[in-house]
């Protein structure tokens, strides 16, 4: 439905520099769509780089807007929704500039839960659509692993949080080994299992939307389509160590990986919510990741690549040492792929067997 060509706007009231706002950052970086604008009116007039030049580098210069209207006097044609409020839920207070963006002739990308067809869609007309990104349109079979039965590369993305870097680790990670292996003769897969990654590749699935009997069936779908490839790298979610979260035991059976990636914040001791829960030693936390994809030997076998570290909340000289810190005691490749690049890590996973 969406068009490369078609110009976006992306809706972020009140949570721009916020950490509800990652699938709108997600779509500045990866999104291949001409953006014209940012729309958080408590910033409107600035840029997206100055809103964040305090708090890390986010290096855009999007103008931020203060309403739907201007955003269509500035030529938006489809508004993505880049916030994503606790509980994935539409806030009634969005009802309004949404009932103006479609008034006003702008297509909508919805990464929430709540379906907005339900609530907008006899108000479409003539080529308008709206894309409820998180809804699943397939119900998967149960099960199997035979994704263990694919002779390729299968690399998940692990974490010792939620939305600490997995997705965007990830995607580094695959344009990286994109562009190097295509003269060796590699093809390269990534499959996106939440809504931003869904949203900047077209495809996937939204896997927090699927019943619990049915995630790892329908991760062991996409993964299945992905038996061509020579390296799939399959986007990570959730947290083994979030109270909250089951989905990366999801993730492990559907897609009986190859290698792991372990994804982490550097100077992070606790969770950010519940903030009772300790971060344990790296290494000890990458063993039991390792020691659940083989589950005593009795599943398929996963090997650690490296960690990406992602160093955004602090200097260039506080993130070298860092890295330097976790190398030691991990003994594993640590890098910023986002500061540093992604090559590190993805020569090391071309340079295994």
């Amino acid at each position: 439905m969406l068009e490369e060509n078609q110009k976006i706007a992306i809706y972020m009231e009140g949570n721009l520099d916020s950490d509800y706002g990652k699938m709108g950052v997600g779509v500045m970086r990866y999104m291949e769509n001409p953006i014209v604008c940012v729309i958080d009116s408590t910033h409107a007039g600035k840029t997206v780089n100055k809103v964040f030049e305090q708090v890390c580098e986010l290096p855009f210069d999007y103008l931020i807007v203060s309403s739907i209207d201007r955003a269509a006097e500035l030529g938006a044609e489809v508004l993505i929704l880049g916030t994503a409020p606790s509980g994935g839920r539409i806030p009634q207070e969005w009802d309004a500039p949404l009932h103006r963006a479609i008034q006003l002739n702008m297509s909508i990308v919805n990464g929430l839960h709540d379906k907005l067809t339900d609530k907008f869609s006899h108000l479409l007309t003539g080529n308008q659509w709206i894309w409820d990104v998180r809804q699943p349109t397939f119900t998967p079979k149960i099960g199997t692993g035979q994704a263990a039965s694919l002779n390729n590369k299968r690399v998940l993305l692990v974490g010792t949080d939620m939305a600490i870097g997995k997705m965007t680790a990830g995607l580094e990670l695959y344009r990286w080994v994109r562009e190097v292996g295509k003269s060796q003769g590699i093809s390269t897969e990534f499959v996106a299992t939440g809504q931003i990654g869904i949203t900047i590749t077209g495809k996937g699935i939204p896997l927090d939307a699927f019943k619990v009997d049915h995630a790892c069936g329908a991760v062991e779908t996409l993964v299945m389509g992905t038996a061509d490839s020579d390296i799939v790298f399959i986007e990570g979610q959730g947290s083994l160590l979030h109270p909250g979260s089951s989905a990366t035991l999801s993730l492990m059976r559907g897609s009986c990986p190859t290698h792991l990636i372990m994804c982490h914040r550097a100077g992070m001791k606790m969770l950010r919510s519940p903030e009772n829960v300790k971060i344990p030693p790296l290494k000890e936390f990458i063993e039991l990741n390792e020691a659940l994809v083989s589950v005593c030997g009795s599943l398929s076998k996963a090997t650690t690549i490296g960690i990406a570290l992602n160093t955004s909340l602090v200097s260039e000289s506080e993130a070298k040492s860092a890295i330097a810190s976790l190398q030691d005691q991990t003994a594993l490749p640590v890098t910023d792929v986002v500061r540093f690049g992604a090559e590190k890590l993805g020569r090391a996973l071309l340079d295994m067997t």
